[in-house]
């Protein structure tokens, strides 16, 4: 099978000019697609130029044959994308090279065609459609293959790195902070008829993505679908922007504890980031330091004062334990009227039941801590 343009063979025609057809491939690559522009002299010139060079041979022989080749016979192609995968060419760049090759070949030949080879024009369109068919997967999977041998090494350097930071076995340059996160279900997860695997791990894919463009360094974290450690490189970070934008890119009200560490000090970060989170998970979601836990956290421990504390509000209903908790943090009884959607006489009758029942009054200065103590240990019991 021969295609005639202009009356000669036009595989004839492609190899006795194939070396203007590469240089003009070449230019016409380089112009339309700016992230050729950015290779080395040296590539451009001489694998990029060899690899057009074999794409245009095995474009002639499909032209003399008609036979398309096969995945071996392109095994040049998969290397060459491979390589690019390796520097770090898109692959939409490097797959737009190949069509870009077969345009201009197609517009350099087929003006010459004469009225009575339109049909073999014809022709010529559908087989150049079908060779970019079967160059388009071989060159997608070496690319892939060579990107996920990258990314498996990149896990497993992190993973190496994360474990020995994790035992204080080893140590990394700059300061972290360790991130313990709990998170809880997406409601994609809970709804009949959805695949609740898939929707779990869509929502850490997304968490994993957000906590990764806050980090111009690789963030080394050891995240399933209910939480994990996550290790952010540097000191000074935006914790609560951080957080909320996790949070948001999640979908679902995440619980985190952060504690800051040089490198040798990880180990103990990490085994008090998930103290401390562990006592704010009786608090509600949110970000928490240890700071804003250090009454809970002490009576997390174990001691004798902890049932004796804990004893000072058992006499109470879980209604009055609720006001109680709500007045000390809002401080009065009118702004705790309005969280509770109560009245505020409702208020102060509760806070006197708390008093006769404990025998400590909510409205005494004196009396606040204690009480805040006990609610802390009774929060602390298991």
């Amino acid at each position: 099978m021969s295609f005639l343009i202009g009356g000669r063979p036009l595989a004839d025609r492609l190899v006795a000019e194939l070396p203007s057809f590469v240089r003009q491939v070449l230019a016409e690559i380089t112009s339309r697609v700016p992230e050729y522009q950015q290779l080395p002299g040296e590539e451009l010139a001489g694998d990029i130029t060899r690899v057009i060079e074999q794409a245009l041979r095995a474009f002639a022989d499909v032209l003399r044959t008609g036979v398309l080749p096969t995945g071996e016979e392109l095994r040049f192609l998969r290397e060459s994308a491979a390589r690019r995968a390796e520097e770090g060419v898109p692959v939409d760049v490097v797959l737009t090279a190949y069509h870009v090759g077969i345009q201009v070949v197609w517009e350099a030949l087929v003006p010459d065609a004469r009225p009575e080879e339109v049909g073999e024009v014809l022709k010529l369109n559908a087989l150049a459609m079908r060779y970019l068919q079967v160059v388009t997967p071989v060159v997608s999977a070496g690319y892939l293959d060579e990107r996920q041998t990258i990314f498996d090494d990149e896990r497993s350097a992190r993973h190496t790195l994360l474990t020995g930071l994790l035992a204080g076995t080893v140590e990394a340059s700059g300061p972290y902070v360790v991130l313990a996160l709990h998170v809880p279900p997406h409601p994609d997860e809970l709804l009949p008829g959805v695949d609740a695997s898939v929707a779990a791990r869509r929502k850490l894919r997304r968490l994993r993505t957000e906590l990764e463009r806050h980090s111009r360094e690789p963030v080394l974290s050891s995240l399933g679908v209910e939480g994990g450690l996550a290790l952010l490189p540097g000191d000074d970070l935006p914790l609560d922007r951080i957080v909320a934008d996790v949070t948001r890119a999640a979908g679902v009200p995440l619980t985190v504890a952060a504690v800051a560490a040089p490198p040798s000090g990880v180990a103990a970060a990490a085994g008090l980031a998930r103290e401390v989170l562990d006592v704010a998970l009786r608090s509600g979601p949110g970000l928490y330091r240890l700071a804003d836990v250090l009454l809970e956290y002490q009576l997390s421990r174990p001691s004798a004062a902890l049932g004796p504390l804990a004893a000072v509000v058992a006499p109470l209903s879980d209604e009055l334990v609720g006001t109680l908790e709500v007045y000390l943090r809002r401080g009065s009884r009118r702004p705790a009227a309005s969280e509770l959607h109560v009245h505020p006489n409702t208020v102060d009758y509760r806070l006197r039941r708390v008093a006769e029942l404990t025998g400590l009054d909510p409205t005494r200065i004196e009396h606040v801590t204690l009480l805040t103590a006990a609610l802390a240990a009774r929060r602390a019991q298991p």
